[in-house]
């Protein structure tokens, strides 16, 4: 790599964003590290990131990821880590299930990590309004939402860093952050590799895990 001037992508990291709730009631663990579906809508699992923002202070992008085959039906950008934006992510992927004539049928797990957002108690509402059963990670455990922090990653390597193909100048504002997260989600989604220079026209590879029961198939799983 040195002799060809190449050099791997990292992902640095300075900005917490899972903090708990220590007084706060917590769902069961319904997943065990067995990221596994047997088919669309069986199991979601969500998370957020930050985003540094040029010039100073972060984003934050949220998202709803079924564990089937790793499609994304939901996520939101908001310059605050409130619960309102986590919210809006899981009402984005029930709509769009719907608008797909896939309506959600009452038996989807919703695994998120132990983050105060996802244990506050207007969030628990908001699951139990749109038919979805709450599941909660373990503390403490690197596995605890493996799913999610794999494809957080992905974004963050292909389409937050320098250089990447979906950005055309410095994030400076929530406009700009939804904007390369609009494109990445669709690209990502429905073609599975990207056309930008960046990218080398090559096929991102699947991410894969040591976790137990992980299971990540690229299937657009709109029909």
């Amino acid at each position: 790599m040195r002799e060809h001037g190449w050099r791997g992508v990292t992902r640095a990291r300075t900005e917490r964003t899972t903090v708990a709730d220590p007084a706060a009631a917590r769902a069961p663990d319904l997943v065990n590290r067995c990221f596994t579906a047997q088919a669309p809508d069986g199991l979601w699992v969500a998370d957020f990131t930050y985003v540094p923002l040029a010039g100073g202070g972060f984003g934050y992008t949220a998202f709803v990821i079924d564990a089937f085959a790793g499609y994304i039906p939901g996520w939101d950008c908001s310059l605050t880590k409130h619960t309102s934006f986590v919210e809006s992510a899981i009402r984005q992927a029930v709509a769009l299930r719907a608008r797909q004539g896939h309506p959600l049928a009452g038996g989807t797990i919703h695994h998120s990590d132990a983050g105060s957002q996802y244990t506050a108690v207007h969030f628990s509402e908001t699951l139990m309004l749109e038919g979805l059963q709450p599941s909660i990670g373990s503390v403490g455990d690197a596995y605890d939402n493996a799913l999610a922090e794999t494809t957080i990653g992905l974004y963050k390597t292909e389409c937050v860093r320098d250089g990447s193909p979906f950005r055309t100048g410095p994030v400076t504002s929530l406009a700009d952050l939804e904007e390369i997260t609009s494109a990445w989600v669709a690209w990502y989604n429905h073609d599975g590799s990207c056309t930008g220079s960046a990218a080398g026209h090559r096929p991102r590879p699947k991410p894969t895990t040591t976790a137990p029961c992980f299971q990540h198939r690229f299937r657009d799983q709109t029909r």
